[in-house]
Formats: structure tokens, sequence, C-alpha cells
């Protein structure tokens, strides 16, 4: 890596991968800061405006893509980077639509990571092998963004989350221990799903979420 370290925030909402990112990158890159919350991210995006922000892309409170949105409207050249375990098409997409340089998976090593920021700092598009068919294929035409799945972009970001929590078998109370929201608004979010994938029950949407691999 020539001239200066890219300097990098990690927005991610487990503490300690965020602290093993650090760790990993202490001696390549410049940390600058990171964060745990949409909100928390979108602040100190805006304090410290690194070169590259390193972007969980399923988080609390609409994930990556809400907070490239929310950032974008004071900070519109910032580069995110997305850094997530999920390698589906949908996530992927959905992050590099919303702005996203690239998109990394967390099987990366702090080398091959610390390469990658530099790549997006210096205005490349970045990606792990088997994610690039997917972004070529939506961008050139042969998948349209709603033949992605026509029925996922029904949902919207909240909904997802709380799809995801279902369908790994949370409890309406502890969904909203999760996202932070009461148990009454997560029911009405859960039928809000029902009604627009035209299902009957949790069990139905679990085995939805299952199927499109929107769970581990």
């Amino acid at each position: 890596m020539s001239g200066p370290r890219p300097s990098v925030v990690i927005v991610d909402d487990h503490a300690l991968f965020r602290a093993g990112v650090r760790s990993e990158l202490e001696d390549l890159v410049d940390v600058r800061a990171d964060a745990g919350s949409v909100e928390e991210a979108v602040a100190t995006i805006l304090r410290e405006r690194p070169d590259v922000v390193l972007l969980d892309v399923n988080m609390p409170g609409g994930g990556g893509v809400e907070v490239i949105r929310k950032v974008a409207v004071e900070l519109p050249v910032q580069r995110f980077l997305g850094l997530s375990v999920s390698d589906a098409a949908e996530d992927v997409i959905a992050l590099i639509r919303a702005g996203a340089r690239g998109y990394v998976t967390k099987s990366i090593s702090g080398p091959e990571l610390a390469e990658a920021i530099e790549r997006v700092r210096e205005g490349d598009a970045v990606f792990s092998p088997r994610l690039a068919g997917f972004v070529l294929d939506a961008f050139q035409g042969e998948i349209p963004e709603a033949e992605v799945d026509p029925e996922l972009d029904l949902l919207t970001m909240r909904e997802r989350e709380v799809l995801r929590l279902i369908a790994r078998g949370y409890l309406y109370k502890e969904i909203g221990l999760e996202l932070s929201i009461s148990p009454k608004t997560v029911e009405a979010h859960v039928s809000s799903v029902l009604r627009k994938l035209q299902l009957s029950n949790r069990h139905e949407l679990g085995r939805w979420a299952v199927e499109r691999r929107l769970v581990d």
C-alpha cells in the first residue's frame, strides 16, 4: 500500500466482530472509529469522514442500506464496502444498488480486506469471487431488480428484519427486544408480511425465508 493509509470506520452490530476487525486491520489501515447501530453509524461517519466505511448489510434499524441512504443526504461521495456473513444475492444487490462500491464476506483475511479497502478508496469496485456474478447479472439486465426476488421487494427493511428473526424461531417478545420495538409492533409487521406474501401463519413465513436463504 503506497502513500497514506486509508482511513476506515467499521459498522457492525456485533461488538466482538468489530473488535476482531480492528485487530486484523490496525497495522494495515487507519481505523478511526466503529459503530454498532444505524444511528450511531451515521453520526460517526459524518463526524470522521473516512476514506471507506466497512458496512454490515443486516443490522437492526434498516441495516447497511439505511446507513448509506442517511449518509448520502449530507455526504454523497462517501465510499462504502459491504462486509457481511451473508452471500445471498438479494443482500449483495440491495447494498450495491444503495451505493456501496463493493461487497466481501467475513471469511476474508486481514491483508485481503486491507487490499479491498485500498482499491475502494481508489475508486475500484471489489467483490468476493462468487458474488461478482450476482452483481454483473443484475446490472447487465440478465436479472432485472424485480426478478432477484419480486416478493422480497414488497417488504420494507424492518419487515425483512422481523421475517429473518421469525424464521430463526424468535418469539414476538424476543424480536421486540432485539429490534427495540414493542411486541405489538412486531405483530403488526408480521401481519403486514403475511398479507404481502399471501401466507397464513408464522410457520409458513419461516419456510418461505429458509427457501430463499434469508437465514443460515
